[in-house]
């Protein structure tokens, strides 16, 4: 996945010149991002704070790890019972 160049923070202050009245054409313009990214971004960061935003990609990050945990898992008891021999 690609890496954006700008952090949470950045964003965030972004979207708060929106709210204080810059059109998102000459934001978009002004920080070199398409209109696309700017929606994207404000449709997943709208109304946060610095603070939730950080949480908000530590619990993305967990739960990323635990997604991969569980689908080793399932691939485990798979091939476990595939070497067994027993369809359950």
């Amino acid at each position: 996945m690609k890496r954006s160049r700008f952090s949470e923070e950045q964003i965030i202050g972004i979207l708060k010149e929106h709210q204080a009245g810059l059109s998102a054409a000459e934001l978009c313009r002004k920080h070199g991002i398409s209109d696309a990214t700017f929606y994207k971004w404000r449709s997943k960061y709208g109304g946060l704070e610095v603070s939730e935003a950080k949480r908000l990609k530590q619990l993305e990050d967990e739960n990323a790890r635990l997604k991969k945990l569980l689908a080793e898992s399932v691939m485990d008891v798979s091939t476990l019972r595939e070497m067994l021999g027993k369809n359950f």
